[in-house]
Order: C-alpha cells, then sequence, then structure tokens
C-alpha cells in the first residue's frame, strides 16, 4: 500500500508553532516514503471555531512551503458519513443514548463506564450517545514512543460518539476520515496519544482499516503547557516563514546547513536530510528555546 499522511488542524485560531512543527513533521514522513500529504480541516465544532481561522491556516501553509497532493477535505461537510458510521455502531449495540450531567459522573471522576445511562431521561432534550465500551486492553507500537497500552474502560470510559447538541464527536469523525482518505500514518502531536486507542477501538468495531501512528513531541511554553492557537501562543509568520521552518526543523531534530532563502528549498534540504531515526524520543519539548 502507497504512504498516505495527513495534517488535519482544528479552526480555533492562527497557525502556530505546535501547528507547524506537526504539519513538518508529517510532511516529512509522508515525502520521504515517497508517498502523499493529504490536509483535513477539523471543523466540526462550530462553538469553538474562530471565524476566518481555516482559511488562515490553510492560506499560510503553502508559504512554509507545505503543498497538499488532493483537495482539503472539510469536516463539516462530512454529516452523512458520520451518520452512516453511527448508524452501523447503533445497529450493533455499540453506542447507547446517555443523558448524564457531569455532577452525576462526579464520583467517576467524569468517566461514565458499564454501557447504561444511569440517569433518567429528560423530558424534551436530546441525549448524547456513548460508545459501550468493553473492559478490554488496546495495544499498539506507536513509531515514537514504543509500545502502548491502554484499559479502555477504566481510562476512557463510555466516551461520547455523538453530543447533545447533534454534533459527531471528534474520535468518530476521525476514525471515518482517516479510512476515507486512504491515510496509512497519522503522525500528529504526543497530546493525541491518549486518543488513539478509542480510534482503534473503533475502528475494529466498524471493520476500517488501522493506520500506523507516531506521536511527535509536544511544544509547550515557558510554563509547560501546550501552545494553543485559541491563546495566541507563539503565531507564525506567512510573510517571513524562514526563521519558524528553521526552528520547527530544529525542534524535530533535523539539522539543515544552509540558510535557504525561500521554504521550498529548505524543506527539499531537510528531506535529504531527514531521518526518522533521529526524531527526539520525547513526549515534549519547551519551544521558547527553538523559536527566534
Amino acid at each position: 500500500m502507497n504512504y498516505r499522511g495527513r495534517f488535519a488542524p482544528s479552526p480555533t485560531g492562527r497557525l502556530h508553532f505546535g501547528s507547524l512543527v506537526a504539519a513538518v513533521g508529517s510532511w516529512l514522513c509522508a515525502r520521504h516514503a515517497s508517498g502523499q500529504w493529504l490536509l483535513r480541516m477539523e471543523d466540526i465544532d462550530p462553538p469553538r471555531e474562530v471565524p476566518g481561522s481555516a482559511q488562515a491556516i490553510l492560506g499560510a501553509l503553502p508559504a512554509f512551503g507545505l503543498h497538499a497532493d488532493l483537495p482539503t477535505l472539510y469536516q463539516s461537510q462530512r454529516h452523512d458519513a458520520y451518520e452512516a458510521a453511527f448508524d452501523r455502531l447503533r445497529k450493533a449495540d455499540l453506542v447507547f443514548p446517555c443523558w448524564c450531567s457531569r455532577s452525576d459522573l462526579a464520583g467517576s471522576n467524569g468517566l461514565h463506564r458499564d454501557g447504561y445511562c444511569a440517569a433518567a431521561p429528560v423530558q424534551g432534550r436530546e441525549p448524547a450517545w456513548r460508545a459501550r465500551v468493553p473492559d478490554i486492553a488496546v495495544d499498539f507500537v506507536d513509531g515514537l514512543q514504543g509500545p502502548q497500552r491502554q484499559w479502555l474502560r477504566e481510562t476512557a470510559g463510555d466516551f461520547v460518539i455523538k453530543r447533545v447538541e447533534g454534533y459527531y464527536a471528534y474520535q468518530l469523525a476521525c476514525v471515518v476520515d482517516d479510512a476515507d482518505q486512504g491515510v496509512t500514518e497519522v503522525v500528529r502531536g504526543h497530546d493525541l496519544l491518549d486518543s488513539t486507542p478509542r480510534q482503534i477501538w473503533l475502528q475494529r468495531a466498524l471493520g476500517l482499516p488501522t493506520p500506523s501512528y507516531l506521536h511527535l513531541p509536544l511544544a509547550l511554553d515557558t510554563q509547560g503547557r501546550k501552545l494553543s492557537k485559541s491563546d495566541g501562543a507563539h503565531p507564525v509568520d506567512p510573510a517571513n516563514p524562514i526563521p519558524a521552518l528553521h526552528s520547527a526543523l530544529t525542534f524535530l531534530g533535523v539539522t539543515v546547513r544552509h540558510r535557504a532563502t525561500d521554504a521550498d528549498a529548505l524543506l527539499r534540504e531537510a528531506l535529504e536530510r531527514f531521518d526518522r531515526s533521529q526524531l527526539p524520543q520525547l513526549t515534549e519539548r519547551n519551544a521558547d528555546i527553538f523559536v527566534a
């Protein structure tokens, strides 16, 4: 099977250094494998969206030499695909309606377990729909972080598949889209490592292929917090891409010797020097020591 990677940002603000690291890392892995690199806009959560940010992110990527091989996939246009997957889960009795509130789940640290709703149905209010999670361990080998195991019931519980508002949850949308786009390896930030066992379980439940996974170190600020678009942390400047691109490559352990004057040339040199085995085997790194 030919390699396909992807970068899948959410439109919650401008492209920042942490997102650039994930984009460059996934691009390098795809091009190193002589594969394709795809884009997906995860605009499935309208209340969190920042108007104009999807266009800003997609408009910025070419300035950094990051050109997708196929048109961008928008999750906001994928309701029918998610509905079909949800119907399959419902017919297999792998989801159930739930009216539990946060206070109902306070005694279990916010996790819902055991595959049924303990609260009474609320007249006039739509339920959330949760996965009926079994008491199993999900194992996989991460391409950078090594062997992983998660006891799904204890760690994730009966996670939400469809929200009260009617929006499909990230876990389901991600799994459906990775399969439909033919993604063979998911390269993304370490903050999503914890989501991977849930996604693998959904892939198995839906009969979908499981791609390989590689989780890059998470870029942190000086306070040890994840860089966030919504906080405006370390935005990168498409009008002056070389400094941020150099910093992202250094963050990923890729050394380039020449100061290229354009992003495409810089990425070509980076690709020549790229070695997956030299990616930093860390869960997180302080971005401030790399950002000029």
